[in-house]
């Protein structure tokens, strides 16, 4: 999904036209529910959800999205490692097949199947139970033609680091990007939907906790 967190799934369901009048309806549960659902917590949860983007020496981007996740790493890799864990943040439709090599594929209908029209697929390139977990990201039809054609190396890469007091920091960074226009808009658009998903994921971990 990868919105990411695009990942990608949450990034093409907000390109997704068809689905505005479910986002206009739903707005609380799926569309920015960071927003209006937290109220006094909002605050608090901008504080967890931070950018470190940098530009490495050979030149080539790193989009970055660190979180501090009030959960222990053994129950955040659950959230990435099950279905029923990314239910609760990624997409309400999970299809999981963890391994290297394998995939999870999401689809934001929830009367829809794994499958249909709307189905969005992460490619897992590898994975270190508990810490790591390296996603293929292939972009839809939402995007250019250029950047389709030239995503071959773009992936996401997720480290979960054990941190002060009992929480867990989750490291995302999107790397692979090509250049030109097209490759910046797609860098924006991700910039801006990998945030929104992991304050989904924060937000899952703090409603656990009440």
């Amino acid at each position: 999904m990868s919105d990411p967190f695009l990942f990608q799934a949450h990034a093409n369901f907000m390109r997704t036209n068809s689905y505005l009048p479910t986002m206009k309806k739903s707005f609380s549960r799926l569309v920015l529910p960071a927003v209006f659902a937290l109220g006094a917590c909002w605050p608090a949860l901008a504080q967890t959800v931070y950018t470190t983007n940098w530009v490495t020496e050979s030149k080539e981007r790193v989009l970055r999205v660190e979180s501090i996740i009030s959960a222990s790493p053994r129950d955040v890799w659950k959230a990435f490692s099950t279905e029923e864990g990314l239910k609760k943040w990624m997409s309400p439709v999970i299809a999981l097949d963890l391994k290297i090599g394998g995939s999870v594929a999401s689809q934001y209908d929830k009367k829809a199947s794994i499958g249909s029209p709307g189905t969005i697929r992460l490619g897992i390139v590898h994975y270190l139970e508990g810490e790591l977990i390296t996603y293929k990201v292939n972009l839809t039809s939402t995007f250019s033609q250029k950047a389709r054609a030239e995503d071959r190396n773009l992936q996401e890469i997720i480290q979960i680091v054990p941190w002060t007091n009992g929480t867990t920091k989750v490291i995302s960074s999107m790397v692979g990007w090509g250049t030109g226009k097209e490759w910046d808009d797609t860098y924006n658009f991700f910039a801006k939907g990998n945030v929104w998903s992991y304050k989904q994921l924060v937000k899952c971990f703090a409603q656990e906790r009440k």
